[in-house]
């Protein structure tokens, strides 16, 4: 139970993001909200800079992260080789708990090192605000635990995310009490622009 737990508390870590891709930031050009950013348009393209909060409950009555499967070599493990837990966290605007609610932080982590403690994350940011309700961003990697920095693919996103690419990076993580946990994320995505593209269509069914 102690390993599980240990394995927990290393899991949350992952949590904690930052989401840098392949185009410049300009600086503002259009905010929605202080945890929303456009900072940068291109064509058919945006790119925004998120940023807020992972509240992560490995425990308690609120305890928002489980395992679910466990390998027959997982107890015997140094690293919990085999232990598949599913998450869903909340996402909040900022670090206290009772601030705005924004979305929610779902996916499946696996233990797939068998020789250092690392996880294998398929994950999804699941937006429950304003423009982007219902809108999700995916990541996608091995995750590395104790590499200091650590990077996961975004594999892709729906609604106003479609076509959303980068990369993530480990950022901070704090420890509120035991078995609670915020952590901070700062994600930088480009996604294609919905009311362009829409245009775009538009346009080309008018010439045809």
């Amino acid at each position: 139970m102690e390993k599980l737990k240990t394995f927990l508390m290393i899991l949350m870590v992952i949590s904690s993001l930052s989401v840098a891709t392949y185009a410049t930031k300009t600086g503002p050009l259009d905010t929605e909200e202080p945890w929303f950013q456009v900072i940068s348009k291109h064509g058919n393209e945006k790119t925004a800079k998120l940023h807020f909060y992972i509240q992560d409950f490995i425990g308690g009555e609120n305890k928002t992260v489980y395992e679910v499967v466990r390998a027959s070599i997982t107890c015997n493990s140094l690293f919990s080789f085999g232990s598949i837990l599913v998450i869903d966290n909340l996402i909040t605007a900022e670090a206290d708990i009772k601030s705005k609610p924004i979305g929610r932080f779902q996916g499946v982590a696996t233990s797939a090192d068998l020789k250092t403690t690392a996880v294998a994350l398929n994950a999804n940011l699941y937006f429950t605000w304003g423009s982007v309700n219902g809108s999700t961003i995916s990541v996608w990697g091995r995750n590395p635990i104790k590499k200091g920095a650590r990077e996961l693919a975004i594999v892709g996103g729906t609604g106003m995310f479609r076509f959303a690419r980068g990369y993530v990076i480990s950022n901070y993580t704090s420890i509120v009490e035991n078995e609670y946990l915020v952590v901070e994320c700062t994600i930088y995505v480009t996604y294609m622009d919905k009311s362009r593209s829409c245009q775009h269509m538009k346009a080309s069914e008018d010439n045809n």
